[in-house]
Order: structure tokens, then C-alpha cells, then sequence
């Protein structure tokens, strides 16, 4: 099997759990808290080397503890590092997740993350072209994931895009990447209100894909027939993550070349294996 490069996020999540999350202006007591190793993007490629792919990460770290046990952890974990890079005097990314009651909410702080600019990209273009698929996230600079994409899609090299956190995307790039993986959220934020989720999946047949959490996931047929792939009943532990779980594996997917649906399937269950489990903090 060829190589899935990631292109993205490296952030230390700072998690806590609380019996639910807090209104606005309130306080609720928190459990225990927990480094955990975070980042959609690097998320997604862990999510990946666990399924046996072979996986190279794009990205920065700050010159900072949590940068260097990040980095520690993905090469732990099959990663390959080679192109990470220190940024001198900047910290890490951060993520402060609040879990409970099922959901979570997440505030990032991007930190070196920020550094993942053309320049960066440029520096790496060559180990980065030798893969055959790329995922890319919304947690770098929007100029860094079009730059990226035409790159890709330039050099014949496929691009899977998971647009979030969610921002608008240009037509040009939404034509340009071969998979586009929004959740319902998402999907509205890309292509408004006035237009239904059917009726979007079959602008894009066979690449838009809309996740739906507990429901499972969607998209259209070249034949026009749209298909929900249910989700695995699981009980759940912890939500976070689990999107970049079903990103990656779909990916994985994509690459042992499974058709959609079965590639769809094959991501559902990875996703709910992870929501049915609890992360790992760093020790």
C-alpha cells in the first residue's frame, strides 16, 4: 500500500470531564484532568498508522515539553515525523476540551500550527508529493489547504478534505479535492441554507460525504441514489476524536481502493470503536 500524507494540526488537548456542559455563565465541577495527544490532523494520522497504513505527518510543534512528548507519541504510534517542524519561540497548539454528557465543546488555540504556511509547505513539497492520498483540516491557515489541494491535485496526488473547524471553501478548491467530508454543520457553512443535504450530495456524487453522528454517514451514488450508511450502536464514552477516527479510516479505505460504500462502512466502525473507548492521556 502506498503512503497517506496528513497535512494539519498538532495540538496538546487539555481535557476535563464535567457532569454536563455549562450554560453560558455558569460553573460546574470538573473531574479530573488530562494532557491528551490532540490535533485534527494529527488525530487523523494516528487514526490511520493504528489501521496498519503507512502515514506521514505535515505539520509544526513549539520548541516546548509538549511539542517534543507530541512527536514522541506519533512515532510511538507508526507515525512518521521526519517533516515536523520546531518553531522556535512559539508554543504548541492547544486544544481545552470540556466533555460530559455525551458531547464535548473545544477551545483552540493554534499556536505553531499557525507556522504551517506555503513556506512550510514548499520545504516539504517533495516528501509530500510522494503520497498517493492527503488529508487536510481546517486547524492550519486557509491560504496553507488551497495552496495544498491545487498542489496535490496539480501532481495527480488525491486530497480528502475534512472542512473543519467549519469556514466557507472555494469553489475552486471544492472542484479540485477528490473527497469532501463536512459534518451537517459544516456542510451548511460550505453551501447555505437554501440547499438540502440530498440535494448537495448529488451535486457531488460518490465525493461529497456527510457525516451525521449518531446517524451515520451520506452521500449520493453516480446512479443518483443517496445512501445512509448507518452508525454501529456503541456505548459511548467520549466523542472527541471520533470524526477524525471516521476521517482517517475512510481514507484508509479509499487507498486499499474500497468502493464508497464499503469504504463508508469500514469508517463507521472505526469511528464508533473510538467513541466506545476513552483516549489515552500522555504519561
Amino acid at each position: 500500500m502506498g503512503k497517506i500524507g496528513v497535512v494539519g494540526s498538532i495540538n496538546m488537548d487539555m481535557t476535563v470531564k464535567a457532569e454536563r456542559i455549562p450554560l453560558k455563565g455558569e460553573t460546574v465541577k470538573g473531574g479530573d484532568l488530562k494532557y491528551i495527544p490532540g490535533g485534527k490532523g494529527a488525530n487523523q494520522a494516528v487514526a490511520m498508522a493504528k489501521l496498519g497504513a503507512k502515514v506521514e505527518m505535515f505539520g509544526c510543534v513549539g520548541d516546548d515539553a509538549a511539542g517534543a512528548s507530541l512527536v514522541k507519541n506519533m512515532q510511538k504510534m507508526g507515525v512518521e515525523t521526519k517533516c515536523i517542524k520546531t518553531v522556535a519561540g512559539t508554543p504548541t497548539g492547544l486544544a481545552m476540551i470540556t466533555v460530559g454528557d455525551n458531547d464535548n465543546t473545544i477551545v483552540v488555540i493554534a499556536g505553531a500550527n499557525d507556522d504551517v504556511n506555503i513556506d512550510y509547505v514548499n520545504e516539504i513539497k517533495n516528501s509530500l508529493l510522494e503520497c498517493e492520498i492527503v488529508l487536510l483540516q481546517h486547524e492550519i491557515p486557509q491560504d496553507t489547504v488551497e495552496y495544498v489541494a491545487r498542489l496535490c491535485a496539480d501532481n495527480g496526488v488525491k486530497v480528502v478534505l475534512n472542512p473543519g473547524p467549519a469556514r466557507p471553501v472555494k469553489q475552486e478548491i471544492l472542484d479540485k479535492v477528490t473527497y469532501l467530508t463536512p459534518n451537517e454543520h459544516e456542510a451548511v457553512i460550505l453551501f447555505g441554507e437554501d440547499i438540502s443535504f440530498e440535494e448537495m450530495m448529488r451535486k457531488y456524487p460518490e465525493k461529497l460525504v456527510i457525516t451525521q453522528g449518531s446517524r451515520g454517514v451520506s452521500t449520493c451514488l453516480r446512479s443518483g441514489e443517496i445512501i445512509l450508511v448507518p452508525a454501529r450502536k456503541a456505548n459511548v464514552v467520549d466523542t472527541t476524536g471520533a470524526g477524525d477516527t471516521l476521517n482517517g479510516a475512510f481514507t484508509v479505505a479509499i487507498m486499499e481502493g474500497m468502493f464508497i460504500t464499503k469504504a463508508l462502512a469500514f469508517a463507521n466502525t472505526a469511528a464508533e470503536g473510538h467513541r466506545a473507548e476513552c483516549r489515552p492521556a500522555l504519561k
